[in-house]
């Protein structure tokens, strides 16, 4: 009974977050305002510690957030990682290569020196401030896909070094993690070459990864093999979450190997029948991020504590990041595009926090301002994308409108 009863719970809040979301969607594309910020912004406001918290029934919120939504969101990021995957062959990663590892290399270490030297200097010991630096460091790539994609952006040369980027600094911020939950605390014995050694374990998992996908994928998902309606869909699904599940499994973040799988398909003659199937599936899964921030016991200490921690994560992405790619894109514009992309946060600053929270590191009022900076810096990106497209397309209205005009003033002085 107990268990029917959870069941019910998760279907009506999948109904409930699902129509929230994309009723925020129609109201900000009426607004003009990017799509997925209305979709997250439906999830933080719906859910239970916020609005959601007075649609009580039969003694409690109707909506509740349990480990099962939760999963559901992490699976939307899986998937939208594996379309974005789609959008770039392996010759354009490896191309842009040295690009993206130097923009996502620094996009890690900038927010966790950065995070590391000022919260030790505002009171935090040195393992508290570890953890904190730890949960600036990862981009979560998702929102900024979306947006992209939203402006038909997603083959730019800024969205492409924004995708290579995001995955190193995905890479690298799992194997900080790595490093700084295994000291348990225990911060005066650092062995460099173990960190050396754990860095470069996980590096070569995801290159492993990333070959074998690109060997072994377009050989097993092929029109030769799978004739049945559905089949090769079914199959490219399987393959993605399977990727996924063997990132996880050996210490990376399960993104990454929905994006190996994506790149792999994005050169076969498979690849319009997948991105239209992944597309719809997108579309479901995507909504579930932010409903489970808690607005609660937020007081005046832990909305300014909020405040530095974003205001460091905004900082040190949009200059960590946009200085190198100015440098490897020769467009300044181009260039603090990347960082604005990589601002947003993800899951690994949320799995950061609770492990903090859950080892008795962190106390929860550090744990709700890494769950804000996490909010904040989501909201940020699409606003901040959106707005400097637009400023492009005005500019491009008023040339065009300018040499319309021309031929006209010529004839007149004529």
């Amino acid at each position: 009974m107990v268990a029917e009863t959870n069941f019910i719970e998760i279907i009506i809040g999948v109904g409930i977050l699902l129509f929230a979301a994309k009723l925020m969607a129609e109201i900000f594309l009426r607004l003009k305002l990017p799509i997925v910020l209305g979709e997250l912004l439906a999830g933080m406001i719906i859910g239970p510690f916020a609005l959601g918290s007075f649609l009580i029934f039969d003694g409690k919120p109707l909506l509740q957030i349990g480990s099962e939504i939760r999963v559901l969101g992490e699976i939307g990021a899986i998937v939208i990682l594996f379309m974005a995957g789609l959008e770039m062959t392996p010759k354009e990663f490896f191309r842009g290569g040295k690009a993206s590892f130097t923009v996502g290399t620094l996009g890690v270490i900038v927010p966790f020196f950065a995070g590391l030297v000022v919260f030790q200097m505002f009171g935090f010991d040195v393992f508290q401030s570890l953890l904190i630096a730890t949960a600036l460091t990862a981009t979560s790539i998702a929102i900024s896909v979306q947006v992209l994609s939203e402006f038909g952006k997603i083959k730019s040369p800024e969205a492409r070094l924004i995708i290579g980027a995001a995955v190193v600094d995905d890479i690298l911020a799992i194997a900080i993690l790595s490093v700084v939950t295994s000291l348990g605390g225990d911060v005066t014995h650092v062995d460099v070459l173990d960190v050396t050694f754990t860095v470069l374990k996980i590096l070569g998992f995801f290159a492993v990864i990333l070959i074998v996908s690109i060997i072994v994928i377009p050989k097993i998902i092929t029109p030769r093999l799978w004739k049945a309606k559905g089949s090769v869909e079914g199959i490219a699904t399987a393959s993605f979450f399977g990727a996924a599940a063997l990132a996880g499994s050996i210490g990376l973040s399960p993104i990454v190997g929905a994006f190996a799988v994506g790149m792999a398909l994005s050169t076969t003659k498979v690849f319009e029948k997948v991105e239209s199937f992944i597309g719809k599936i997108g579309i479901i899964f995507a909504p579930f991020s932010l409903a489970q921030v808690d607005f609660r016991g937020i007081d005046m200490e832990i909305l300014i504590l909020s405040g530095i921690i974003i205001v460091i994560a905004v900082v040190t992405k949009l200059f960590g990041c946009g200085l190198p790619a100015w440098a490897f894109l020769k467009s300044r514009t181009q260039g603090m595009r990347v960082g604005i992309g990589m601002i947003s946060r993800g899951e690994v600053g949320l799995i950061v926090a609770g492990v903090g929270l859950s080892a008795g590191v962190l106390t929860s009022g550090v744990y709700s301002t890494i769950v804000l900076m996490v909010a904040a810096t989501t909201i940020i990106t699409p606003i901040w994308l959106k707005m400097d497209y637009r400023r492009e397309f005005r500019g491009h209205k008023s040339d065009e409108n300018t040499s319309s005009h021309g031929p006209s003033a010529e004839i007149i002085k004529i």
